[in-house]
């Protein structure tokens, strides 16, 4: 059904809801909560029972890929790193990669051994190998706290992913923060407003009926505020990917979580 102007009466609702948010206060440390919180008793159970969370499939597929030889000749992720070395690396990402003076995130890195270490060709984004391995990855660190690198190269791009986070966008002139800082918790239709804090990623959303990562879930929401999606991997989904991570310290890695 629509209203005047061809808004969606639902697009006018949140219009309203968001009306005068802040930006800029932020979440205190203290009052961070995972979207874990906010779920169904039924889907917290599916997540925490690891023969039922669905994502635990592509965690089996990125346990094999890290021990499988990408080309006959080239080393297997496992032959330079063991999982006792890969825990906790989930948790720090992005960070800073010398070689092109700049961050990547976790599906960047993969890529770049890939091609500096493997002699392979980069994986694509949202294929099943790249989520298998950052599933596989995250599930090594789970339980940890997010702990992004206290890196000076890193502040440029955490603070322009801070006003990415902050600035309205979009046809709709909406902001992440209007939501997700100013009304969280509060009911959007049947929805209940998360925090949008991303440390569940890659995640299993029953939406969607398959794994996913944050990078799918920043276009969504971008796309539902009438605003161009960021390319795959590039520097403004890693800038806003790193300023998440910051945001959302010290929360525990839950990946691969199930959301609805």
């Amino acid at each position: 059904m629509r209203g005047s102007g061809g808004r969606t009466l639902a697009g006018l609702a949140l219009a309203a809801l968001l009306v005068g948010a802040a930006s800029g206060q932020g979440i205190p440390p203290a009052e961070r909560r995972s979207g874990f919180d906010q779920m169904a008793p039924e889907t917290r159970a599916m997540q925490a029972d690891e023969t039922a969370n669905p994502g635990m499939l592509w965690v089996e597929d990125g346990a094999e890929l890290f021990t499988r030889l990408p080309s006959p000749g080239a080393p297997a992720c496992a032959g330079c790193h063991t999982e006792a070395t890969m825990r906790g690396v989930a948790a720090r990402y992005p960070a800073w990669d010398e070689a092109t003076a700049r961050p990547v995130d976790l599906e960047g890195r993969i890529n770049l051994c890939r091609t500096r270490h493997q002699a392979a060709t980069p994986l694509p984004r949202e294929g099943r190998d790249l989520l298998g391995l950052t599933a596989y990855l995250g599930h090594l660190s789970r339980g940890l706290p997010l702990a992004p690198p206290e890196d000076s190269r890193l502040a440029p791009a955490r603070a322009e992913g801070k006003t990415l986070f902050e600035t309205p966008i979009g046809q709709l002139g909406f902001s992440c923060a209007g939501c997700h800082d100013a009304h969280w918790g509060r009911r959007l239709g049947a929805a209940t407003i998360p925090q949008g804090h991303p440390n569940g990623y890659p995640l299993y959303r029953l939406e969607w009926q398959g794994l996913g990562s944050l990078e799918r879930r920043l276009r969504n929401c971008l796309a539902g505020m009438r605003a161009e999606p960021f390319g795959p991997g590039s520097a403004e989904a890693v800038a806003l990917t790193l300023y998440l991570m910051q945001r959302a310290a010290p929360l525990a890695v839950e990946s691969p979580a199930v959301r609805p």
